[in-house]
């Protein structure tokens, strides 16, 4: 199955349980303060309270004035593993349980580390790009080996 096919198949997984009801307006919840909503001050006590025993001491390598900041914000929410991996969405109670699989049909649970590590076809991507630029490193184990 190619990558475009999975997509297909996860827009579909993800809208096969919506109920589209008459005359009942759409809202958007922001979980971390349902009373005020969203906020930038919660989104950044959301992404700043988290675990940073694992990235400590990553800020002064994502955060380096040479690297694009697109990369450098894609960087940085995959060692705080803040991407919207479906593991991530389900518990965030964006997505329900059994949609949490990986897109390729694996069976795995798709999470960071799952897709950038361990995935059958997504996991060895970083290995083919190391082999194309004639980059060799010791085999990571989990992202933020990987990323140092």
């Amino acid at each position: 199955m190619g990558v475009g096919g999975g997509n297909v198949r996860g827009v579909y997984i993800l809208l096969h349980n919506v109920c589209l009801q008459i005359n009942v307006k759409d809202t958007w919840k922001w979980l971390m303060d349902i009373s005020a909503g969203y906020t930038v001050r919660s989104a950044y006590q959301l992404l700043t309270t988290q675990d940073t025993s694992q990235v400590a001491g990553a800020d002064a390598i994502v955060w380096h004035k040479h690297v694009p900041l697109k990369v450098s914000i894609f960087a940085w929410r995959l060692v705080k593993n803040r991407l919207p991996t479906h593991a991530n969405l389900v518990h965030r109670g964006i997505l329900p349980d059994p949609v949490a699989g990986c897109l390729c049909g694996c069976g795995d649970t798709e999470t960071s580390q799952h897709l950038f590590i361990s995935c059958d076809f997504y996991g060895t991507l970083w290995f083919q790009v190391q082999s194309w630029l004639g980059v060799s490193g010791p085999d990571s184990f989990t992202v933020s080996d990987h990323f140092y």
